[in-house]
């Protein structure tokens, strides 16, 4: 059970999070002016890797782990490295916030693929709150199409992704520490990332052949790592102290800081249509959280034959 005294700084730190994560999107977005978006998710996890390989020896961690956990890990950071990309992609382009709107369709990807890979219970209506969702983020992506074209769909690759890195992470958090989850994570996207910059730095692959950053340049990319270490050390520990149950809703609260960020920053602000599409996947999003949240309590009653 967690403490009244525990759940204040749970939503504390998930509050941090909601304000620290836009910041890794807003230094993927400056760094894109002039570095390729490959080299701006290498950069994630190399300096990721760099400030987590301290905190793991400070708190004498455990490294080792099965051949079946390394091979999860390796998969788990196969998607965060697609997600990551997909939406740096995006952002490149596209303004932050109706970025994030779309990519915040995951947790309707991740309660249908829960049913489809783990069986998990999703009654009608929580299907039913995934297609407005949906129907929402249509809302955002119609006029980012006509704005910017096909990138304007790259959001939905990091839902999908990013849904596959959920569900990887849940079946690694039964084993492993999550600092030294992200630790092995980072690490292992380098070995996957740095052999592909080479390659690309020989084939010349625009998107991913690697340039020499300059002035501010390396700002922008230790930014995008180090907003990345400390927005999601800030999640962590805020479900060490607070259930998810309460946390989640917290969480489309990232929207409004990445509204704020992305007006400040770029001038960005959401057109009456995306603002719509935002209410209705925020909307959606918490429906769902509320309907888990009674299902989990025992409250949901079996609705009335008709």
């Amino acid at each position: 059970m967690h403490s009244t005294d525990r759940i204040l700084p749970g939503v504390a730190l998930m509050l941090a999070f909601c304000v620290l994560a836009p910041l890794l999107d807003v230094s993927s977005k400056l760094a894109s002016a002039t570095i390729p978006v490959g080299q701006i998710t290498t950069a994630r996890f190399l300096v990721q890797a760099a400030l987590m390989l301290p905190v793991v020896l400070v708190m004498r961690l455990g490294w080792r782990m099965s051949r079946g956990l390394a091979g999860m890990i390796l998969l788990r950071a196969v998607f965060l490295i697609l997600s990551t990309y997909s939406f740096v992609a995006a952002v490149q382009v596209m303004p932050i916030a109706d970025a994030l709107a779309i990519a915040f369709v995951e947790p309707f990807i991740l309660l249908i693929l829960g049913k489809l890979l783990f069986g998990d219970e999703v009654g009608p209506r929580r299907i039913a709150a995934s297609v407005v969702g949906f129907g929402g983020a249509l809302l955002v992506i119609q006029p980012s199409l006509a704005a910017f074209g096909l990138v304007a769909l790259w959001p939905l690759g990091t839902a999908f992704f990013f849904s596959f890195y959920m569900l990887a992470t849940r079946q690694i958090s039964r084993s492993m520490h999550p600092v030294t989850m992200q630790l092995h994570t980072s690490l292992a996207g380098l070995v996957i990332l740095l052999p592909l910059m080479l390659a690309a730095d020989l084939l010349a692959i625009p998107t991913l052949d690697p340039v020499m950053p300059r002035g501010l340049d390396w700002l922008w990319l230790f930014g995008v790592g180090f907003w990345a270490a400390l927005s999601h050390m800030c999640m962590t520990y805020a479900l060490k102290f607070a259930p998810s149950a309460t946390l989640a809703p917290l969480h489309y609260l990232e929207i409004v800081a990445a509204v704020g960020l992305g007006y400040a920053v770029f001038g960005d602000f959401p057109n009456a249509m995306t603002w719509a599409g935002i209410g209705v996947i925020t909307g959606s999003g918490l429906y769902i959280i509320a309907r888990e949240r009674a299902v989990a309590q025992g409250r949901v009653l079996p609705a009335p034959a008709r």
